[in-house]
Order: C-alpha cells, then structure tokens, then sequence
C-alpha cells in the first residue's frame, strides 16, 4: 500500500546550517537523495538558512521568511493505475485530499484546504492547493524564544503545488510568512495571498532541473 513518508519533515534551527544530508549540496545546488532532481538553493547561509532532508523530503528554511519543502515520491503500480484511470487533473487532487491533507491535520488539527486550482500549461500540467493549519507557523517564536507564548498562534496558510514526472509525484510546498512575521499589521485578501503563493511555487516548481529517465530494458 503507498504510504509516502510524513512531508511536514522536522527542521533544524537555522544555526544548524546544513546537516548531515542524505542528498548532497555541490557549490550552491541541492541533489536529490534519490537522483530525481536538482535545485538551485532557495536560503543563503549568510540568513541563516538550513537544509534538512531524507530520502524523499528536502526542506529549506531560513530566519526570516522562507519555509519550503519538496517531496517526490516513486508511484508503485496503484498509484500509476490511479493517474491513468483519473487523469492528472483528479489524480492529483485525490493525491493532495489522501495523503497531502491528512498529513496536515496530523500536525495541526483543524487544517483545511482554502481552494485548488489546476494549471495545464505548467510543467505538463500542476495543481496548486491553498491550505489553512490553525497554530501551523514555522515562524512563531519557539521555545525560549522572547514573545514565545505571549500571543495566540496565528492559522498559517500553506501553498502546495503537485506534479507528476517520470513516475514520481512531486509535492512543493511553501508557508505564506508574512502571515506570522507582520501579525497585526498584515492585511491581505485570500485573492492576494493566494497571488503571491501562486508565484513563489511557480518560480519554485521552474527552478527545479529533473533528471532525464533511464531507458527501459526491451
């Protein structure tokens, strides 16, 4: 049965830099664990940003506005009987609804999707979801931390986009920080935020270098 990894991967302090990886960091690019794909690094060293992984989840932060994690997950033969029998567009809702969401609610009980929406024309076809997860702010203050507890938690929203490339379904996902960081003083629309998602996880997803499949055996 597919069970793909937890994708709320734990993260190390940004202190921490770059941990024992099971992928690898060459110059500033990040190689997958698995060989999938590669990425230019999304934090800077110099902002304090980390890099933790396994072998089917990276995670990017940094001390100021950048939560983002992929995954890429192989599909064994019911997950590709799924896409053919649904077709991309429901396959990758069914993915985010069964696996995706529920992940969430396990974290941060109460999360909800916001809306969908499905892009054809990017990378072969991509849905990106908006997610809302009561008290699920990487960016709250932690443990220790001056303001830790002084003040209710905010309900994050999380943008999610999904794909599916040489047998594997990607999930990119990133935090809307400014929910966190700006508090009483940020003031958006779901229409804007959903904007502003719409466009890190676009850059995101065309930043990605996938590797090119090898042949099959006649």
């Amino acid at each position: 049965m597919f069970r793909p990894a937890l994708l709320l991967a734990a993260v190390l302090p940004a202190s921490a830099q770059v941990a024992a990886l099971a992928g690898k960091v060459e110059g500033d690019t990040y190689f997958s664990a698995t060989g999938e794909f590669s990425l230019p690094l999304p934090v800077l060293r110099e902002l304090g940003g980390a890099i933790t992984d396994t072998e089917n989840v990276v995670t990017f932060t940094d001390s100021y506005n950048t939560h983002i994690s992929i995954a890429c997950f192989p599909q064994d033969a019911l997950q590709r009987w799924e896409l053919d029998t649904r077709g991309l567009r429901e396959y990758l809702l069914y993915f985010f609804t069964e696996f995706v969401l529920p992940d969430f609610s396990r974290r941060f009980p109460g999360a909800a999707i916001e809306s969908a929406r499905f892009v054809p024309e990017l990378l072969d076809g991509a849905l990106i979801t908006y997610a809302l997860l009561p008290g699920g702010s990487y960016f709250e203050p932690k443990p220790g931390q001056l303001g830790a507890g002084t003040t209710a938690p905010v309900t994050a929203k999380r943008g999610s986009l999904l794909l599916v490339r040489n047998r594997h379904v990607y999930v990119l996902s990133t935090e809307l920080a400014e929910r966190a960081t700006q508090r009483s003083s940020y003031v958006a629309t779901p229409e804007k935020e959903n904007a502003q998602l719409n466009t890190r996880l676009t850059e995101l997803a065309n930043r990605l270098v996938f590797t090119s499949p090898k042949p099959r055996a006649p």
